[in-house]
C-alpha cells in the first residue's frame, strides 16, 4: 500500500471497494436521506439558525467524511447534542432584532473554530482528550441537556415562542404562555400527535423510517387541514440551490465568546465520535483510529463552515439506520449528500408545508434519546459517589447552562480522578490459609499476621497531595498496641514519588527510627526506586530495607525476630500467636 500512503483515509478504504456493494450503498442513502433531510432542519432551528442551514451541514460534513474518515459507515451531521451549546454560544451575540444572517455567519465561524481544534488535535494526537468525561458525568450531562432540550422545545410544541434564557426562565414563560391562552390547538395536535407517532413506530416497527412517516403524515395534514391558516408555522420555501464559498464575516471581539463554546462543543464531538466510533467498530471487525477520527471531524467542520454551515458530530441513531439498511462504505453518505443537492436544486419547495410544530416532534424525540435513565439507577445501584457525580453534572447543565454545565462536568471528572488518588485505599495485609500471597484483612478477617510486623499496602502513586495521608496512615499504625517493629510497604501499586512525598517519607523514616521502628518497602517499581535514590532517601531508610517481593521482606523479618506464623492461623484459620 505504499502507493497510497500519503492518500486521505476515506478515499483509501475506498480503493478496496467491491462493486457488489454499490447497490446496497445507494439503497442505504435513499434510506439515510430520509432521515437526514428532516432531522437536518429541526437540528438546525434547535441552534437557533435557519432550517435551511442544516440541508447544508449534512451534504458538506458527509462529504468531507467520506473523503477523510476512516470508518466504513460512521455518519456525520447536525446532532441534536451539539444544537443547544452552539445556540448558547451563538444567540447572546446575534443584534437584538435577531439577524439571521449574523447568527449563520457566528455559526459558521464557530464551526471552523471547532474543524481547527479537533484538527490540530488529531494531528498532534491527543486523542486521548476525549476522555476528559467520565462516563457518570456524561450521562449527568446528557440527562441535563435531554431536559434542557424538552422544555426548550415545549412553546414550539404548543405553537407559541418565548424570549427566556436558561432552564427555569423557560419554564416560567412557558406556564405564562399556557396560562394567558397562547396554545395553538392544531400546533399542539401535529406536534403530540408526532411524538405519539414516532415513539410507536419505534418500538413496535423498528425497520420503518419513524421521522419520515410523520413527516410525510404532518405535510399531509397541512395541505388537507390548510393548517398555514389555523395559526401553525410552516417551515415555507427553502432557499434554491446551493451555498457559495463564504467567509465568516464577524467582529473581533466575537472571536473570544466562540473560542470558549468552541472548545466546549469540540470536546463533546470527539467523545460522541470516539464512542460511536468503537461501537461500530467492533460490529465490523475495524479497528478505531482516534487521531485519524480527529481529523475527519475536522474537516468535516471546517467544510461545513465554508459553505454557510456549523458544528458537526457523529449520530449513532443516524449510523445505526445506515447500518440496518445495508450500508458497506462512505458511499452511502455520498449518495446522502447528492440526494439532498438534487432537492435543493430542482425541489426546494419540497418540505414548505411542513409543520414547524411537527420539527419539534422530532427534536423532542431525539432528545429523549439522549436521557440515560437506566445508566443513573445502575450508578446508584452500584457507586454513590459516582451516581452524586452525575446529579451534580446535571445540575450543571440544567440550572446554570449547556456551556457552564460541559466545563462543570470535565471538572468533576478531573477532580474524581484527584480524589482518588488524594483518599486512596489502603489495607493492612495479612496471610489467608489455603491462598497465595497476602491480602486485605477487611476482606479476610481470619487472615494471620506476624507479630511486630504490619504490612501496608498504598494503592496510589505518593505526590504532594497524598503524602500527608500516607504518612498520617503509618503513624496510626506505628502507635498500635503492641507496637510494630518494622512497617512493611507493599509499594507495587506505587507508580510515582515526586519531591514532596520524598521529603514526607524521609522525616517519618526519622520519626520511626526514633520510635524503634523500621519502615521498609517490598515490590518498589525499578523506575521508583531510582527516584528515591536520586532523591537521597536511603541515606535515613536503610538501603536494605528494600526487597524484591513482600514474601522475601517477610522472610527477613521472621529470621531477624524468630517467629514464627501461629499453627492455628496457618491450619485452621485462627488467630495468630502474638508470642515471638
Amino acid at each position: 500500500m505504499a502507493s497510497v500512503r500519503g492518500t486521505p483515509p476515506g478515499l483509501r478504504t475506498l480503493s478496496g471497494y467491491r462493486r457488489a456493494w454499490l447497490a446496497k450503498d445507494v439503497v442505504a442513502g435513499v434510506v439515510l436521506t430520509t432521515l437526514l433531510v428532516p432531522q437536518g432542519m429541526a437540528y438546525a432551528e434547535l441552534a437557533g439558525l435557519p432550517p435551511i442551514t442544516g440541508l447544508y451541514t449534512s451534504v458538506l460534513c458527509l462529504l468531507a467524511y467520506a473523503v477523510f474518515g476512516p470508518s466504513r459507515i460512521l455518519v456525520l451531521g447536525p446532532d441534536s447534542s451539539l444544537g443547544p451549546m452552539i445556540a448558547a454560544t451563538v444567540l447572546p451575540l446575534v443584534v437584538a432584532d435577531g439577524d439571521p444572517e449574523r447568527a449563520v455567519a457566528l455559526a459558521s465561524m464557530l464551526a471552523l473554530m471547532v474543524g481547527a481544534i479537533t484538527l490540530l488535535a488529531g494531528v498532534a494526537k491527543l486523542g486521548f482528550i476525549a476522555d476528559l468525561i467520565s462516563k457518570p458525568t456524561m450521562i449527568g450531562y446528557m440527562n441535563g441537556l435531554a431536559l434542557t432540550i424538552l422544555i426548550g422545545q415545549l412553546p414550539k410544541l404548543f405553537g407559541f415562542s418565548t424570549d427566556a434564557d436558561g432552564l427555569l426562565e423557560e419554564i416560567a414563560d412557558f406556564a405564562t404562555g399556557l396560562a394567558d391562552g397562547k396554545t395553538v390547538p392544531a400546533a399542539l395536535a401535529v406536534g403530540a400527535g408526532g411524538i405519539v407517532l414516532v415513539l410507536a413506530v419505534q418500538r413496535w416497527l423498528a425497520k420503518v423510517p419513524a421521522v419520515l412517516v410523520m413527516v410525510v403524515l404532518a405535510m399531509a395534514a397541512s395541505a388537507v387541514f390548510d393548517l398555514g391558516e389555523h395559526d401553525v408555522k410552516l417551515v415555507g420555501e427553502l432557499p434554491e440551490g446551493l451555498p457559495p464559498f463564504t467567509i465568516p464575516d464577524i467582529r473581533f471581539d466575537d472571536l473570544a465568546p466562540l473560542f470558549i463554546g468552541a472548545l466546549g462543543i469540540a470536546l463533546v464531538s470527539l467523545a460522541d465520535t470516539i464512542s460511536n466510533a468503537s461501537a461500530f467498530a467492533a460490529r465490523t471487525g475495524q479497528q478505531v483510529r482516534g487521531s485519524d477520527e480527529m481529523v475527519a471531524i475536522g474537516s468535516a467542520n471546517l467544510a461545513a463552515g465554508l459553505f454557510q454551515g456549523f458544528p458537526v458530530s457523529t449520530s449513532g441513531s443516524r449510523t445505526a439506520v445506515a447500518e440496518r439498511a445495508g450500508a458497506k462504505s462512505q458511499i452511502t453518505g455520498v449518495v446522502g449528500a447528492l440526494l439532498i443537492v438534487l432537492m435543493l436544486v430542482f425541489v426546494p419547495g419540497l418540505f414548505r408545508s411542513l409543520p414547524q410544530p411537527a420539527l419539534a416532534a422530532v427534536v423532542i424525540t431525539a432528545s429523549l434519546s439522549l436521557a440515560d435513565f437506566a445508566g443513573t439507577r445502575r450508578l446508584w445501584r452500584q457507586r454513590k459517589a459516582e451516581f452524586l457525580l452525575s446529579v451534580a453534572a446535571f445540575l450543571g447543565v440544567a440550572l446554570l447552562g449547556v456551556l457552564p454545565g460541559i466545563a462543570i462536568a470535565v471538572g468533576l471528572s478531573i477532580l474524581n480522578v484527584f480524589r482518588r488518588a488524594w483518599w486512596p485505599y489502603n489495607a493492612v495485609l495479612g496471610r489467608v490459609p489455603g491462598l497465595e500471597g497476602y491480602h486485605d484483612i477487611r476482606s479476610y478477617p481470619e487472615a494471620g499476621r506476624l507479630p511486630g510486623l504490619v504490612i501496608l499496602r498504598f494503592d496510589a502513586p505518593l505526590f504532594f497531595a497524598n503524602a500527608k495521608s500516607f504518612r498520617g496512615e503509618v503513624m496510626r499504625l506505628a502507635r498500635d498496641e503492641p507496637q510494630p517493629r518494622w512497617i512493611l510497604i507493599a509499594a507495587e501499586p506505587i507508580t510515582d514519588v515526586d519531591t514532596t512525598a520524598a521529603d514526607v517519607l524521609e522525616e517519618l523514616d526519622r520519626t520511626l527510627n526514633e520510635l524503634g521502628i523500621s519502615l521498609v518497602f517490598a515490590e518498589l517499581k525499578d523506575p521508583v526506586r531510582r527516584k528515591v535514590e536520586r532523591y537521597e532517601l536511603t541515606r535515613t531508610i536503610d538501603p536494605d530495607h528494600f526487597f524484591p517481593t513482600v514474601e522475601a521482606a517477610v522472610t527477613a523479618y521472621r529470621a531477624g525476630a524468630d517467629t514464627e506464623w501461629s499453627v492455628a492461623e496457618s491450619s485452621a484459620g485462627g488467630e495468630p500467636d502474638r508470642t515471638a
